[in-house]
């Protein structure tokens, strides 16, 4: 059966590149085409961009300087460790043998005590670490666990048991914010620390109010913040150690990976999983691995789903200040802002986090995610630093991009209107005109290859490293979501200097108990 999946899967990841390069070859024949004919060939690479982005290219190019660093480094570490051993004299130990004569035994603590220095020392560190408050390596390194809910029944039993299977119960920590269900009652039975709180503070207000109660930034290294919905994989806890090992890092980066279950959803869900999965591959491998490299450290976000704050670095966050709606992107500024060290991420780190069940529950969470960063921009606003230049040029590409990406849909309809119409629509005033104008620059051919095949070029690339058929049906239906997303970019910039939030929760459509 392992090998049918392994022929099908190997097959599909075939495919599916096979059709991603034929799209490619495709368009970039009709842009040069149009070049050629019209002189509107630069109108294909302006869709390209559309799609892919530059800051995409440009962090691309960077992870790319990074895995070679990072490579380098480590054939250093094992070239170091190797010649240490050469070097190094072993113990010897003189023991009576039965015979009258004596045995040699050679020690390999010279060898085990090399090889866990090499351990502790973090993926690109330019530098040896200290060592921890235990004097060890990164497995000494002391870790609390805050699971935040408010009303997640149906998933909170999911968040404690996989946070039970890597650490102690009683260094995990339970706040029910107000809930009105079994959350409490449910993360009670299980062993775990608890603290229900009588007043609904929000998520922010849940974190601050457990690390207060427990004093959990003077009694552990570090806070692992853990959303209720979310499962960490069995690797998390030793790549969360190794990367803390390095004492310039204040933060550690949960890497989020949507989770698939496909028969516990409905059409709409799982075309939702994927659009995310989607997602978090370009912005994570494509994107923040670049930005995270140490020469960098211009990372923007460290996602609240489940990732490391350092109690030191931790106790200078204003973990909830006023007025904002979520916590993730004002705490990660904070870092920036006051310098408390830079935020790592590694792939050795990931989570399988539950993405929205319907369409209404995405645009709520969507909505939630772009005021706050919006608001975290208002609240902390530009200061002197490689941070803010390159997310100037972030903000500066993602507005750009959302408003061109919602005036060529619109006038994609525009066009389609008059083409389907025909005579009859052509004929109303002024409606006749504009359309000829309109399609002498922009035809209706142009626009949908421009906006459709870059986008399904993405789809492909995703079903073919992921091994999943289906994408290739719900990528179909991805652009009218990107839509979504654009304008709840631009929709969220004005609220964000109007609305003052208090980071309240509001429950979504969770899927059966896992």
């Amino acid at each position: 059966m392992r090998t049918v999946r392994f022929i099908g899967g190997l097959l599909t990841g075939l495919i599916a590149l096979a059709l991603a390069v034929t799209l490619f070859v495709y368009w970039f024949g009709f842009a040069t085409d149009m070049a050629a004919v019209s002189g509107l060939g630069t109108l294909g690479y302006l869709f390209l961009w559309l799609a892919f982005g530059a800051n995409l290219l440009l962090w691309t190019f960077v992870g790319l300087l990074r895995l070679g660093d990072d490579s380098v480094r480590a054939m250093a570490r094992r070239s170091r460790r190797d010649r240490a051993l050469e070097e190094s004299t072993p113990l010897r130990v003189l023991v009576g043998s039965g015979g009258g004569g004596t045995a040699v035994v050679e020690s390999d603590e010279a060898e085990r005590g090399e090889e866990a220095r090499e351990t502790a020392v973090e993926e690109g560190s330019p530098r040896a670490p200290e060592e921890d408050s235990a004097g060890g390596g990164p497995e000494t390194i002391s870790l609390a666990v805050i699971i935040p809910a408010h009303n997640e029944e149906p998933v909170i039993s999911g968040a404690i048991s996989s946070a039970m299977s890597l650490f102690n119960r009683w260094d995990i920590y339970v706040v029910s914010d107000s809930s009105k269900d079994s959350t409490a009652e449910i993360a009670a039975r299980s062993g775990v620390n608890v603290l229900e709180l009588l007043n609904n503070r929000g998520k922010a207000g849940a974190i601050e109010a457990v690390i207060e109660e427990f004093e959990l930034t003077d009694d552990y290294d570090g806070v692992l913040i853990l959303d209720a919905d979310t499962e960490l994989d069995a690797g998390y806890v030793e790549g969360a150690r190794r990367q803390l090992a390095d004492p310039s890092v204040a933060a550690v980066a949960g890497f989020v990976v949507s989770e698939w279950k496909p028969r516990e959803r409905t059409f709409v869900g799982r075309m939702i999983s994927a659009y995310r999965d989607r997602l978090y591959f370009m912005l994570q491998y494509l994107l923040r691995f670049g930005q995270t490299w140490r020469y960098a450290n211009v990372s923007f976000i460290v996602p609240g789903f489940a990732s490391v704050y350092r109690s030191r670095a931790l106790k200078e966050i204003d973990v909830n200040p006023k007025g904002l709606v979520i916590e993730d992107f004002n705490m990660t500024f904070e870092v920036h802002h006051k310098r408390l060290g830079r935020v790592s991420m590694n792939p050795d780190t990931k989570a399988y986090s539950q993405d929205p069940f319907t369409l209404g529950d995405y645009y709520k969470q969507v909505s939630r995610w772009t005021l706050g960063f919006w608001q975290t921009v208002r609240r902390h606003r530009m200061w002197p630093s490689l941070f803010w230049v390159f997310l100037s040029l972030y903000i500066l590409e993602v507005v750009l991009v959302s408003l061109l990406l919602l005036v060529t849909s619109v006038v994609g309809l525009f066009v389609l209107a008059g083409t389907v119409g025909g005579e009859p629509v052509l004929s109303l005033p002024f409606f006749g005109e504009v359309w000829t104008a309109v399609t002498a620059f922009l035809p209706l051919l142009a626009i949908g290859i421009g906006l459709f095949v870059p986008d399904y070029m993405l789809t492909c690339l995703m079903a073919a490293i992921r091994r999943r058929p289906s994408y290739l049906l719900y990528g179909l239906l991805f652009f009218p979501i990107r839509l979504v997303d654009a304008y709840l970019t631009l929709r969220m910039i004005p609220k964000a200097w109007t609305t003052e939030s208090d980071g309240r929760w509001s429950s979504p459509d969770r899927g059966s108990a896992r």
